[in-house]
């Protein structure tokens, strides 16, 4: 089955796959959001139907809990379990150091939220999102509706003054009306080409009024596991500094294939 995928989509399983492994019965499970995350899901419900483990997961967006109930997975919100055990979710980017950015699934704020509530956090990636320095990716910025004209024009402003390539912003859209996330928030793309100053830049964002959260996810994330189209994966520890490879068996996902509708 897996034949009939792109590379991209065999290193996406290839790392979802791994990442499941990290998981133990009773665990309480943040579940990201994103294409990535969706492979995850589906294959920790494979682990969960075959293995019977007893699992209380965290969704970060609401596709991603349609997603997950709709599997068989037993999805509550935060508040009724308050602190999390696990979060695995994916990247836009990660950087050596691990520092991300998230929001390309229009989902930042809950992911941050989930996953600062967790005692670690996984991150599953292809080998493509691995970058010597954030900032290829445009960088997502949730703010209210309310005067978003003008906090785009604070944004703007603040960025002559951070050390960034490119100071463009843009609204994101879907089918030509403003995006609306989760929350009802606008998500405004900040394409900057190069990040200098990562953790300077996610606190000064912050600071301007209307801006709710932004995408930059500094020490964070614990562990980072990176796939390949060749099912090759790479598991990578910056607590331990510890680096470790191995084989996914790209032939075992043909049920998780079989009725994939994205």
């Amino acid at each position: 089955m897996t034949a009939e995928l792109s590379p991209i989509d065999r290193a996406k399983y290839a790392a979802a796959r791994r990442s499941v492994d990290f998981v133990e019965d009773g665990m309480k499970l943040g579940l990201g959001t994103g294409s990535t995350a969706a492979w995850m899901v589906r294959c920790l419900a494979e682990r969960v139907k075959a293995e019977g483990l007893k699992l209380t997961c965290v969704a970060t967006s609401s596709r991603t809990a349609d997603l997950a109930r709709e599997l068989g997975l037993t999805v509550v919100g935060l508040d009724e379990v308050r602190w999390l055990d696990l979060t695995i979710d994916g990247a836009d980017e990660f950087d050596p150091n691990l520092n991300l950015i998230k929001g390309g699934g229009a989902a930042l704020l809950q992911e941050k939220i989930v996953a600062t509530a967790s005692d670690r956090m996984i991150v599953i990636a292809d080998a493509a999102k691995e970058v010597a320095q954030l900032g290829a990716f445009p960088l997502p910025v949730e703010v209210v509706s309310f005067g978003w004209q003008t906090t785009k024009a604070l944004i703007e402003e603040t960025l002559y003054s951070l050390d960034v390539l490119n100071r463009d912003v843009a609204l994101r859209l879907d089918e030509g009306k403003p995006l609306r996330t989760d929350e009802g928030h606008y998500i405004l793309d900040l394409d900057l080409k190069r990040i200098g100053n990562p953790r300077q830049l996610a606190l000064v964002l912050n600071q301007i009024p209307g801006v709710v959260e932004n995408g930059l996810f500094i020490d964070i994330c614990d562990i980072v596991v990176i796939g390949n189209g060749d099912g090759k994966v790479t598991v990578r520890d910056i607590n331990s500094g510890r680096i470790e490879d191995g084989q996914v068996d790209l032939g075992e996902g043909a049920n998780i294939f079989a009725d994939l509708g994205d």
